[in-house]
């Protein structure tokens, strides 16, 4: 109990200072672009027409709302967090109690397979029971470019779901986030443990270290190669649900994820948000000043 409450703190925490950098990547995401390329250089020193970074947005966000203006969304945001915490920690414990009784190897690929399928298992569960909030929270956000107030708090924001579109409100774009999770934390722990089983000697000086560091190189490329399913995901949960943000011409009214992950893929914008720094200027775009997209 003591351990999931400070992981309940420190994730709530780390929540907060990370909630304006999530804030400015949702808007991106979307399409919204408030402010117009400018000439810069990139880094081989050529200049090039780029779109503004994470700190000149976040100026303009400020310029508008306020320093307040960059936590929108925060509060459901820690509700999930919070929730989350103790719903994978419940059911990871479960799945420790009732795993098998056969004896297996540390550091094994069975070992490993069965470790990744109880975690997956948790973080399913937990993401699964938190979507409510994450998706409360993204419509908070998303509200900053129609500059609308439908979904003003938590309670609020659950009638008015559930009134406009029922339960399937609250799990919309579900099943990709799930899909990304799952993918990322297989591949994030098969490479690990084959780097570590066959790149590493255990007979080399700090091994611990590199042992770390390679499970954090390999959560870096997870979190990369599944970035696509986290852009649809989070541009299904905004999508036409009565917000500027989730409807044309910021976005097509999709029938499904996979008719989002469609479109997105032929226009080339699979990883549209994944960097907030040295944004180049999508190539073939123009432009639209009153819109504040690209086209």
């Amino acid at each position: 109990m003591a351990d999931t409450c400070g992981q309940v703190i420190l994730g709530s925490g780390l929540t907060v200072l990370s909630h304006p950098l999530m804030y400015i990547k949702v808007l991106v995401q979307v399409g919204h672009e408030p402010l117009p390329p400018t000439l810069g250089k990139n880094l081989f020193g050529r200049q090039v027409y780029q779109l503004p970074g994470l700190f000149a947005y976040a100026k303009h966000i400020i310029k508008i709302d306020g320093k307040v203006g960059l936590f929108k969304g925060l509060g459901p945001r820690l509700c999930a967090g919070t929730i989350g915490t103790v719903v994978h920690s419940k059911i990871l414990q479960k799945c420790h109690e009732h795993g098998t009784l056969e004896k297996i190897e540390d550091g094994s690929v069975h070992h490993v397979v069965n470790e990744t399928t109880k975690e997956m298992i948790a973080r399913s569960c937990a993401t699964i029971v938190t979507h409510p909030f994450h998706v409360i929270t993204l419509r908070c956000m998303v509200q900053f470019i129609g500059r609308e107030t439908k979904y003003s708090g938590i309670l609020d924001s659950i009638v008015t779901i559930y009134r406009e579109e029922g339960l399937l409100g609250f799990f919309t774009g579900l099943i990709p986030r799930l899909l990304g999770d799952v993918l990322a934390l297989w591949i994030c722990n098969m490479l690990a443990h084959f780097i570590n089983t066959y790149a590493i000697d255990d007979s080399m000086s700090h091994t611990g270290e590199m042992k770390n560091c390679s499970q954090a190189v390999t959560g870096f490329f997870a979190s990369m190669l599944t970035y696509p399913f986290v852009l649809v995901s989070n541009l299904m949960a905004v999508n036409n649900c009565g917000l500027a943000g989730g409807l044309p011409p910021y976005a097509s009214v999709y029938p499904t994820w996979l008719h989002c992950w469609s479109h997105l893929s032929s226009e080339g914008n699979m990883s549209r948000g994944n960097s907030l720094f040295f944004r180049k200027l999508p190539a073939g775009k123009t432009y639209a000043i009153h819109q504040k997209r690209f086209y």
